[in-house]
């Protein structure tokens, strides 16, 4: 799979389950507005999309910074879901989680095909 199409995987997952987390928040269930934070990200990372798409280097870059940042800023919210026995969220998270390492996975493998050319 390229790069550009697992990211965009990766910013629609962010966004649909962020917004899901979003409402548990609005609803009173949840203690903060950190669900946010995934929306944000996917939605620079799918402004991104057009650039992968073009193989512009420095988008790539920064989309790979930006998809390394919160896969890694997500376990924290994933311990805390477990700590609490949050179900919902834990599945929320950690299809985020795996969203981005399929990602992350897609934007190493075309780096080392562009290295290799």
């Amino acid at each position: 799979m390229k790069a550009y199409k697992t990211s965009l995987l990766n910013s629609i997952t962010l966004i649909v389950f962020g917004l899901w987390g979003s409402m548990d928040y609005i609803c009173g269930s949840a203690s903060s507005s950190s669900p946010l934070i995934p929306v944000i990200f996917g939605v620079i990372l799918l402004i991104c999309h057009n650039g992968l798409k073009k193989e512009n280097k420095i988008i790539a870059h920064i989309a790979f910074i930006l998809t390394l940042l919160i896969f890694l800023a997500l376990f924290m919210p994933l311990n805390k879901a477990f700590i609490f026995g949050k179900d919902d969220a834990v599945l929320r998270i950690s299809l985020m989680i795996i969203a981005s390492g399929i990602s992350l996975f897609g934007f190493i493998k075309s780096f080392i095909a562009a290295r290799k050319k």
